[in-house]
């Protein structure tokens, strides 16, 4: 191989497991770990969720620019600018010396740097789109990308349609009854078996309305024996969720800050989160009903996007975010639990692409 296979982009855990995935199938397929490099930013997760890895990592500077005019917006705007500059002079230099065989970016402001750096130097760049709307990075690069492997099936020139790369220990996951029934035995304490359980997860900082909202449904679900409500916080709301949680019921109602969302998962009759790329994949890879709060404000509405893709195939009921409160949520889930969660679920596994982009 003629250089490393650079892959970048990042920022939050939605861009950051589908670089692991990449970079998991092309060791598979035989490239080692000294061959792969992953370039992603000081301000996300990288260092947390790579940083164990083989893999060398390099961080770059830098933050996403804010679309406000608002005076601290443009504050940070200028900050934003500044490290943007920063960040490429390190990309320059690191692709300079890398000379890498490919550019393989899966969007968000941690990619610009390295992928500008591959149109300048002319190293092949190819775009991973995760979302149904490219986000503003792959719009500037789409026409010079030698090609685009996107999510959702495009007519447009140089794309190929893969889905979003997942890593293998979500492929891997075993949803069949008796491993279910494991995944429940090993919860601590167990979760019966005559309960279905609710996962509701909105990534690693979380979302504030979201977890208000299912605060509020815990207390409202208090005298459900049939149920276990499982509500992963994120870092940013968790002591206030902890604080606001009812006194016990017939309800398990579990709150947790982080988890691993492969065991979830694994035992999950019924999710509700946001409608980022990477949970869409893997909701629609393991067959999973939902209820989807998309992201207001997300670039180019994408979020949006995702989820009236899965709502128009019956996969997923949408919940708008002004609209996110106990009485929604219960009203939604309740019907779906009640009535259409093994159609629900069958729908989203028919939209799943699994083997994105897995070795045959």
């Amino acid at each position: 191989m003629r250089g490393p296979v650079v892959i970048t982009g990042g920022g939050t855990g939605g861009h950051i497991f589908p670089m692991k995935a990449i970079a998991e199938q092309l060791q598979h397929r035989g490239i080692g770990a000294s061959d792969l490099r992953f370039v992603g930013s000081r301000r996300g997760q990288e260092a947390r969720l790579l940083g164990d890895s083989p893999i060398t990592l390099t961080l770059l500077a830098g933050r996403g620019i804010q679309r406000s005019f608002s005076p601290k917006a443009l504050r940070d705007n200028l900050g934003a600018v500044w490290g943007l500059g920063e960040a490429l002079i390190v990309a320059l230099v690191k692709v300079a010396k890398w000379r890498p065989s490919v550019v393989v970016s899966v969007g968000g402001y941690a990619s610009f740097a390295v992928s500008l750096a591959a149109v300048l130097y002319r190293r092949p760049l190819v775009l991973v789109d995760l979302d149904a709307t490219p986000g503003a990075v792959h719009r500037i690069f789409a026409r010079f990308a030698r090609t685009r492997c996107t999510a959702f099936a495009s007519h447009e020139p140089r794309t190929v349609f893969t889905g979003v790369p997942l890593r293998d220990a979500v492929v891997e996951i075993d949803r069949s009854d008796a491993a279910r029934e494991r995944i429940r035995s090993r919860q601590n304490p167990p979760i019966a078996s005559t309960r279905r359980v609710v996962v509701v997860m909105t990534g690693s900082l979380g979302a504030s309305r979201v977890n208000r909202a299912v605060s509020d449904l815990a207390r409202r679900w208090s005298d459900r024996a049939d149920l276990t409500l499982v509500h992963v916080t994120g870092r940013r709301d968790y002591q206030e969720v902890v604080s606001r949680i009812p006194e016990p019921g017939a309800l398990d109602y579990r709150v947790v800050e982080f988890a691993d969302m492969t065991e979830l998962w694994g035992l999950c009759d019924l999710a509700i989160c946001r409608a980022g790329a990477t949970t869409i994949a893997e909701l629609t890879a393991l067959g999973i009903a939902s209820v989807l709060v998309p992201l207001p404000g997300a670039p180019g509405d994408h979020q949006s996007k995702n989820a009236a893709a899965l709502a128009e195939a019956g996969a997923a009921r949408v919940v708008a975010d002004n609209d996110c409160t106990a009485v929604v949520l219960e009203r939604v889930a309740d019907d779906i639990l009640s009535s259409s969660l093994p159609s629900m679920g069958a729908a989203a596994a028919s939209l799943g692409r699994p083997g994105a982009p897995r070795v045959p």
